[in-house]
Formats: C-alpha cells, sequence, structure tokens
C-alpha cells in the first residue's frame, strides 16, 4: 500500500504531476516533421533551379559577349562613346550583378545552382528575405507565392516544435538534478542559465569566428549578421557567398542554413521566455495594487467598530501581498 506521508492522496498526486515535467512532443514525430520540412525545401530547390538556372546562363552569355565587344570596340574612349558605355554596358551590368551575375576572368559565376536555390528557398520560408537574390521568371516568381504560402507554416509549426523540444530538455535536466541534489530551485536556474550561455556560445558568438574566417568580416560585423538573420530582419547589407573574390567552400550554405534553422527556434524561445517574464512581472505589479487598494476600502469601511489597529492592517496588507504574488 502507498504511503502518503499523511498527505491527501489527491494532493500527492496533483503535487507529482505538476512537479514531474511533461514531454513536449514526441521525438519520432518532430524527426519525422524535420524530414518533411528538408524534402519540402529540397523540392522547392529543384523546381527554382530548373527555372531560373537557364535565364541566368542566358544572361551570363550576354554579359560575357557586352565584355569582349567593349574590349574590342572601346580602345579610346570618346564623349559619344562614354555615353554609350553608360547607357548599354554598365547598365546592362548593372543588372546583372544584381540578379546574381559577376564576370571573373573569361567566365561568369551565377548564384541559381542547387545551393544557392536552397539558400534561397530557406531564406524565403524562414522570412528573412535578403533581396539580394529573387526569381526573374513569371513562373518561379508565381512558385516563389505558393512556396512561401505553404512553406511559411510548415516552417513555423517546425520552430514551435524544436523550440519546444529544447524547453524539455531543459526542465528533463532541472528535474533530474532537483532529484538527485534536492535543490528544486537552485536546478532550474543552473540548468536555464546553462542553457542560455550554450545557446549564446552556439548561435550568436562562436558563428561569427566562422564568417570572419570565410567571408573577412570584422567579428563585429559577423555577430551583427549573425543577430539580425535569426531576428528574420534581414536587411541584406551583409550577405552570406556574395564576394566574388572569395572560394567559398560546397558545405558552407548548408552549413549556414541548418544554423538559421536551429537558431531561430532556439531565439524564438529565449523571446518567449522574456515576454513570459514581462507577463509575470506585470501580474504582480496589478495583483500588488489590487491587495493595497483593498486593504484601503478595509480601512475605510470595515473598521468602524476598530477590530483592526494600524499593526493588524500592515500585517493583513503584507499577507495580502504575498499570496498575491504566489498566485
Amino acid at each position: 500500500m502507498l504511503k502518503f506521508k499523511g498527505q491527501n492522496p489527491l494532493t500527492y498526486a496533483h503535487q507529482q504531476s505538476r512537479s514531474t515535467p511533461r514531454r513536449a512532443c514526441p521525438l519520432p514525430a518532430t524527426a519525422l516533421l524535420l524530414l518533411a520540412y528538408f524534402v519540402y525545401l529540397l523540392l522547392g530547390s529543384l523546381a527554382f533551379w530548373a527555372l531560373e538556372s537557364p535565364v541566368e546562363q542566358d544572361s551570363a552569355n550576354r554579359l560575357l559577349q557586352e565584355k569582349w565587344d567593349l574590349l574590342e570596340n572601346y580602345t579610346c574612349l570618346e564623349r559619344e562613346a562614354l555615353e554609350r558605355l553608360f547607357g548599354r554596358v554598365l547598365k546592362g551590368i548593372i543588372q546583372a550583378y544584381k540578379s546574381g551575375l559577376y564576370v571573373k576572368g573569361n567566365t561568369t559565376l551565377g548564384r541559381w545552382d542547387f545551393v544557392g536555390s536552397f539558400f534561397f528557398s530557406v531564406s524565403a520560408v524562414t522570412t528573412i528575405g535578403y533581396g539580394n537574390l529573387s526569381p526573374t521568371t513569371e513562373v518561379a516568381q508565381i512558385l516563389c507565392i505558393f512556396f512561401a504560402l505553404f512553406g511559411i507554416p510548415l516552417n513555423v509549426i517546425l520552430l514551435n516544435r524544436i523550440g519546444q523540444l529544447m524547453l524539455s530538455g531543459v526542465q528533463q535536466c532541472a528535474f533530474h538534478l532537483s532529484e538527485k541534489f534536492h535543490w528544486k530551485r537552485g536546478a532550474n536556474v543552473l540548468t536555464r542559465t546553462c542553457a542560455l550561455v550554450a545557446g549564446l556560445l552556439l548561435f550568436l558568438l562562436l558563428p561569427p569566428l566562422l564568417f570572419t574566417a570565410i567571408e573577412g568580416w570584422t567579428y563585429e560585423e559577423g555577430f551583427y549578421y549573425s543577430f539580425i538573420t535569426l531576428s528574420t530582419i534581414g536587411f541584406g547589407d551583409y550577405v552570406i557567398g556574395m564576394n566574388p573574390e572569395r572560394n567559398y567552400p560546397a558545405w558552407y550554405k548548408n552549413v549556414v542554413s541548418l544554423w538559421i534553422l536551429f537558431g531561430m527556434a532556439w531565439l524564438a524561445l529565449i523571446i518567449n521566455l522574456c515576454i513570459s517574464l514581462l507577463e509575470n512581472s506585470s501580474s504582480l505589479c496589478q495583483s500588488c495594487k489590487r491587495n493595497h487598494r483593498e486593504v484601503e476600502e478595509d480601512l475605510i469601511n470595515g473598521n468602524q467598530d476598530g477590530s483592526l489597529g494600524p499593526e493588524d492592517v500592515q500585517e493583513k496588507s503584507m499577507k495580502d501581498t504575498k499570496l498575491g504574488g504566489l498566485a
């Protein structure tokens, strides 16, 4: 027979259910959702690659032809030739660069390969939208609308699921520490602090070192890019893989895409915790004001017989404030 140490069985069961952390979501379901998410991204990447790559290749050929025409026909630039240069050649070069093309030697380098298409798909469904790369054909633009229409909700669901898993892991660690060391409040503070520090290192403090090594940015610029990206602000003033003078590893954009996904989930979890703290603080302040107002009403209406002295009123106010804070 179970012994409840003098407690009511229902009370004991309620306390046990509150002290034991609940699993936010099953891991197999999250893995299946993650697989569906990446399949969706891969299908979108293949579609954008197939639609935009031929158009980009045509633009690249025209850009190379413009370069050779410039070298052959404009050996000595006069006024009229200079005007034609600005009106025709430079306009085409600027437009090509905005579309993701640039000339390097006798070849042109574009961004609508499979890796670039995958990174574009990630920036679309995460609503970052740097603005450095966008579809140019009508079919790809219509596809982008429907791709984002279904991809954004899928991304939100996945981020919420990953955030729940992170929170569940933190709660499990806190529960096991409190059970082992009988230190519930300290275990909660310790595990949350460790999760915050680990997230800061993994998603905000260490990635700028990678960007410094590969992009040539300063650490401050890399940190700025990390926060602007994970918060989905996405100004577009700093974007990875844009420097034509650098050779980027094949794995670079794929790793950054994974960093964006898990980093956004972690940052969303931190923002939700901050919102929860602010809401709890606001509720506590409102509870304190309500209790003080009740005490004032007691002084005005309920102390006509003199049964409450000043010390009793002060003690009642302190007790009500504590009870309101616990509620």
